[in-house]
């Protein structure tokens, strides 16, 4: 493998201040996450200036912001560390045991996949779950997790996919809404999902309904929307595993028997270089198998 010359590699403390001075903006902020001093913090941006031969970062009044080259470069770095990083985790992990780090969708977490961790837990009892919501795409280059819950298609740039499901939506509402016929749920204030916002109107066209004309309550979650239905505030089309323990518990009921599949389905994505961490095998595994259990 070709190593480019010691006197261009950088030292780790010196990528890591610049990072943080990128990230923050000021060497005081930088110095006090890294818990170092505001001089070393300097010194080491000016070594690793001096080592490159070109200005990483200029001063704005009291800030500090990234050169046009400095941009460019502390996406590398981040890269690196986060590479470095995966890969001293995967060499420190013992053999069955470690920690995964994945990014979740609220609804999907908290309604799918938390009621199953119990078995994961008892399953692989070396591996710790650390879950954390992200409601879009994101770089994994920038961040420490290992993989992450998609909706959607395969439009994540960089990752590989493993299909769960699809999205099975119901139409449900309080019990005191419906003394209503089906072809009448049209006239019914509607809730709506920001990233779902043709939902209904592809539920109506399925059943030969005209497309609603009022947007009604917009919500950015499902879990948010599903209160508001049983608060009495609308009709909403929820995936099916939110919607069940409310329809068992009586809080909620069915608008009608049609349901419908969302475009797109739920994946579960990482990068490549994580591929083989133990952790996240152990759990693509375990999930393959319990997304037969919905």
């Amino acid at each position: 493998m070709h190593h480019p010359p010691r006197r261009l590699l950088p030292s780790i403390s010196a990528l890591l201040a610049f990072e943080a001075v990128a990230r923050r903006g000021s060497a005081t902020d930088a110095a006090h996450e890294l818990s170092v001093t505001q001089s070393a913090i300097s010194r080491q941006l000016k070594v690793l200036e001096n080592q490159i031969g070109v200005a990483l970062l200029r001063r704005e009044g009291r800030r500090l912001v990234l050169t046009r080259t400095g941009r460019d470069y502390v996406e590398e770095v981040r890269a690196v560390l986060s590479r470095l990083g995966t890969a001293t985790q995967m060499a420190a992990a013992p053999s069955g045991g470690g920690v995964l780090d994945l990014a979740i969708l609220p609804a999907f977490g908290t309604h799918w996949l938390a009621p199953r961790l119990p078995d994961f837990a008892e399953r692989h009892p070396g591996v710790t779950v650390h879950l954390t919501t992200r409601l879009a795409p994101f770089d994994f280059r920038a961040y420490s997790f290992d993989a992450a819950i998609h909706f959607g298609r395969k439009d994540w740039a960089g990752v590989e996919y493993l299909h769960l499901m699809p999205e099975t939506v119901l139409p449900v509402a309080a019990p005191s809404r419906l003394s209503i016929s089906e072809d009448q749920i049209v006239g019914q204030p509607l809730l709506h999902l920001e990233t779902r916002p043709r939902a209904w109107a592809r539920w109506m066209a399925a059943r030969g309904l005209p497309e609603p004309r009022q947007q009604g309550m917009l919500f950015d979650q499902f879990g948010a929307m599903a209160q508001a239905a049983i608060a009495g505030l609308g009709i909403a089309l929820l995936p099916d595993f939110v919607a069940k323990p409310h329809l068992n518990n009586g809080q909620l009921v069915l608008a009608s028997s049609a349901i419908e599949q969302s475009v797109g389905a739920y994946y579960l994505v990482w990068p490549s270089e994580r591929a083989d961490y133990s952790p996240l095998s152990a759990f693509r595994s375990w999930i393959c198998k319990s997304v037969d259990l919905v």
